[in-house]
């Protein structure tokens, strides 16, 4: 039986998995955004040049209203079930809206790799936008392999 002094907990060993970093210290590429109206055509091109695979979706004015999932995008044209001349809008998906019950998560720069880790469990996502504090601009994309690269990085383990 182990003894409770000596035996860490789950925030202890996270904590101690992640040193104190912050988002800011994944060293993210900045987000690419696409504009809701653009064609898929534009946003497939995107995607492949910078190899990402979840791309933010923006309204008229610039925030952030959804994210375009390449790998599924890719699979509907496969099946033909879409064409590169649709819009953006009509395959996206679109953020819940923000209720007490359901508050947004922000992400930003200055969070913890915990919160981050905490968020990905939470709402069951493998992917994170990271925004400035109002939510006004996104900055890039967060996912779960950039935490698993930051801890191998740094000589931790998963």
């Amino acid at each position: 039986m182990a003894d409770r002094e000596t035996t860490p907990t789950a925030s202890v060993a996270s904590g101690a998995k992640y040193r104190g970093a912050v988002v800011e210290d994944l060293q993210l590429p900045p987000a690419f955004c696409l504009p809701k109206d653009a064609p898929l055509s534009f946003a497939l091109e995107a995607a492949y040049e910078r190899d990402f695979d979840q791309l933010p979706v923006l309204n008229s004015n610039r925030r952030p209203i959804g994210y375009l999932n390449v790998p599924a995008i890719k699979r509907k044209f496969e099946a033909g079930e879409t064409r590169e001349t649709d819009i953006i809008s009509s395959h996206m998906t679109h953020f819940p809206t923000t209720s007490r019950r359901h508050p947004y998560s922000v992400i930003t720069p200055d969070t913890p790799l915990e919160t981050l880790e905490s968020f990905f469990l939470t709402n069951g996502t493998d992917f994170a936008l990271v925004t400035d504090a109002e939510r006004n601009w996104v900055l890039a994309v967060a996912t779960k392999d950039d935490l698993q690269e930051f801890v191998k990085r740094r000589g931790g383990g998963i």
